[in-house]
Parts: C-alpha cells; structure tokens; sequence
C-alpha cells in the first residue's frame, strides 16, 4: 500500500481551485494529492474516456457534392463521421479531439460542420497554413474565434521548402496559438531529430503555449544509437512544464502487432518524466481500423499500462482526464 501511494504521490498533478484560506502549496503532498483528486468529480462519476487524436474527412458523397477532397490527397479509407460515431459507440468512448485531416487540407469547413452537429461530443484542432503572406493567422484567429476550435496542428512538411517552424510565420503562428488558449500539435513523422531543435526554441521562446506532441513523437522503441538520441530527446522535454505526449497510433510506433507489447517499456519511462497527467491516449482513426479496430485501440492501452504497470488512476488520467483537463473539462455535463 506504502509503494502504491508512493507510485501515486510521484505523479506531477494540476492545481485545482479549491474554497480555503491557506494555500495548496503550503499542506504536505499528501493533503495535495488528496484535494486535487477530490477536487475532479464527485465521488461515483464514471470518468469518460476521451480520444485525442482521430481525423474525418467526406464521404465521397460529400465530397462530391459539399466538401471536395484537396487534389491528390483523395482519402483510401472510409472515415465519415457516422462511421466515426459508430466505431466511438461500440468502443464506449465518450467523446474525442478530431484533427483537421489533410484530405482537406485548409479547408476547415468538413470538421466544422461535425463539431457544430455534435458540440458536446467533439472539439477541434485546426491545421496551421504557413504561407508566407501571413494570411495563416488571421485564418487560425478565425477558426478559434469564429468556429470555435480549441487547438492547431503544426505539420512541419508544409512549410515553405527550406524554411523551418521557428520562422518568422512560424514564431507568430506559435506566439498567436499561445494568446488564444489553444495548444500547439507538432507532427514529427519523419523523425524528433528533425525538428527537436525548433521545439525546443518555441518552447522556449514562447511558454505560455501549451504543446502537444503526437504519437509518442514518432519515436519507436529504440534499437540503435541513433533512435536512442530521439527517445532521450522525448523524455528531456518534459522539462517545458507545457508539454504533453499523445499516446496515439500505437500501430505507428511499435515495432509489434496489436498489443504492441514492446511499448510498456517507453510509455513507463514517459510516464515517470511527464507524470500521467502530461500524457493522453488517442486512436489515430480511422487509419487504426485495418490495424486492430478502433475498439482494439483502446483495448490495446489497458493492455499496455497493465504490463508497465500503472495504476488505476494513473490509466484514468491517459485515458481521459488528462485531455478534460487541459480543455477545461469540456465533456463534462
């Protein structure tokens, strides 16, 4: 019992608003612990589960009559919202984070119709447009403001050729995202080692905007130097208290088939350098479906937490806490 609360205890966990006159800050760990944990639903709340990262896109129904597929960039699996909703119904997952697919590219207008047809189930992450003119900012403060989008996907291959994210775009982009509220999602799919560099100086620069790193940072479990050196990349970023991990398209980063056992090991060490709190789980729908099913998906956490282990609390925070937290406990009632 001593370890487990121990085990508890070395989570780093948010402060919470609570009626008293002294400080939360001034009682011992355990008295914060015991607050915080009292303080995020009342006793007998089931805890949703909430995806952090799946995408939608037209059907080609839609597309060819509403919502048109950016040329060359034709999807090759289904993943309409009522399949989405389906999937979601059977898995009991309660609500998700839908990130603008490049299928559309910029045109938002596909997952802003879904997030105005289901405002209490879904909210949304934009797409940042890097074009040199700046037209991008004004369309990030639009899809914010306007349509009411709560985060923005940085993807480093859109960028003008040669020129990186902590460009002058690049750095107003970040700064705008920061000043709005909404967190920044960086997309590493070619490698952390590309791109470790330009986090770290918008991390640095730029604080108070709060960064979501998808998919664990495309980092696999490490078998060479070179991918050694990006894990550690990983890990040492939790010195930004703003950063958070996706753990997200499992299929993507393990080098095994579903369970994808061989990621107990990483999300342990994850874990004990952000804290439970710092990290989310997220399907990658529909691109998750041919691999195990958006229900194994989720199946497939449980499965891993289990062999690092975590506890129970520990598995509620990655599975949903962590992501109603930071976006203000949106899907609560």
């Amino acid at each position: 019992m001593a370890e487990k609360l121990k085990l508890l205890l070395s989570v780093p966990l948010p402060q919470y608003h609570f009626h008293c006159s002294r400080p939360l800050s001034s009682f011992s760990r355990t008295t914060q612990f015991r607050v915080r944990m009292a303080s995020t639903e009342p006793v007998g709340t089931k805890i949703k589960t909430i995806d952090s990262h799946l995408h939608v896109w037209a059907s080609p129904e839609e597309a060819a009559d509403k919502y048109p597929y950016f040329p060359g960039q034709e999807p090759t699996l289904p993943g309409n919202v009522d399949f989405l909703v389906q999937c979601m119904e059977e898995a009991d997952v309660d609500g998700a984070l839908i990130v603008q697919p490049i299928n559309h590219k910029f045109d938002h207008s596909l997952v802003t119709s879904v997030l105005k047809k289901y405002p209490t189930k879904f909210v949304g992450c934009c797409l940042a447009n890097p074009a040199e003119d700046g037209s991008g900012i004004k369309h990030l403060e639009q899809l914010v403001l306007k349509d009411g989008y709560r985060a923005v996907r940085f993807n480093p291959y859109l960028w003008p050729s040669g020129q990186k994210m902590t460009n002058e775009i690049g750095k107003t982009l970040f700064a705008k995202a920061g000043e709005l509220g909404v967190p920044v999602g960086f997309m590493c799919m070619k490698g952390l080692s590309l791109h470790i560099s330009e986090i770290v100086e918008l991390c640095t620069e730029f604080p108070s905007t709060v960064v979501l790193l998808d998919h664990l940072a495309f980092c696999k479990p490490p078998e060479n130097d070179e991918e050694s050196k990006a894990f550690t990349e990983l890990l040492e970023l939790s010195r930004f208290p703003q950063v958070y991990v996706k753990l997200s398209a499992l299929f993507r980063v393990s080098r095994k088939s579903f369970p994808y056992e061989d990621l107990s090991q990483p999300l342990s060490q994850v874990v004990s350098r952000f804290g439970a709190n710092r990290v989310m789980w997220g399907s990658d729908f529909p691109f998750v479906v041919p691999e195990c099913g958006y229900k194994g998906a989720k199946e497939a956490v449980s499965h891993i937490c289990n062999q690092v282990p975590l506890s129970a609390i520990e598995l509620e925070w990655i599975m949903g806490r962590t992501i109603m937290q930071l976006f203000q406990s949106h899907w609560l009632p």
